[in-house]
């Protein structure tokens, strides 16, 4: 499948890979694609999502906010006590090696979640059911949209996107060019 995708495509799903390893997760997600789509300047979907407030900046925010720790203790609570957990990752890092406080750090390539395998899936239909050979980076953020079920498609419901438009401008073709 990943023959079809253009170089724009196949430079989004490298780029998910290398969001989800800045923010230290252990898979790639449909969060980490529309983050690497929105990272993609001069995409139709890059286009779509900032027109309506999903900078690359934005949805960073919402990945962080949606992997905040549960248990109550983050960064900023932290910092309530004079604890900088980057300080403290930092001299971790520098005695123990890096990746040294990762849970299931992996090497090599992360896996991708059930929902953004089956959001790659989705934008191969997105792309045969507009009549087009290739899959670029306006199927793969159609992909996300339809799977209906990852963070990726959470975070655009959450900043009060109408999907419905949202489809309608990616199936139009958008405004900017893909390379």
């Amino acid at each position: 499948m990943f023959e079809r995708f253009t170089k724009t495509a196949r430079d989004i799903v490298v780029g998910a890979q290398e969001g989800a390893v800045a923010l230290r997760h252990d898979h790639i997600g449909t969060e980490h694609l529309i983050l690497a789509i929105a990272n993609h300047p001069g995409s139709v979907a890059a286009g779509a999502l900032a027109q309506r407030g999903l900078s690359r900046d934005a949805i960073e925010r919402a990945i962080r906010d949606l992997a905040a720790p549960k248990d109550g203790l983050d960064a900023d609570a932290l910092s309530d006590l004079r604890i900088d957990l980057d300080t403290v990752r930092e001299r971790v890092e520098a005695y123990f090696g890096p990746g040294a406080l990762e849970r299931g750090h992996r090497k090599g390539h992360l896996p991708f979640s059930k929902a953004a395998k089956k959001s790659l899936e989705l934008a191969l239909r997105e792309a045969i059911r507009l009549g087009e050979k290739a899959i670029d980076d306006r199927h793969l953020l159609l992909g996300v949209l339809r799977e209906c079920v990852g963070s990726g498609y959470r975070i655009v419901v959450d900043a009060g996107v109408d999907i419905a438009a949202l489809r309608a401008e990616l199936d139009a073709g958008g405004t900017a060019q893909t390379a």
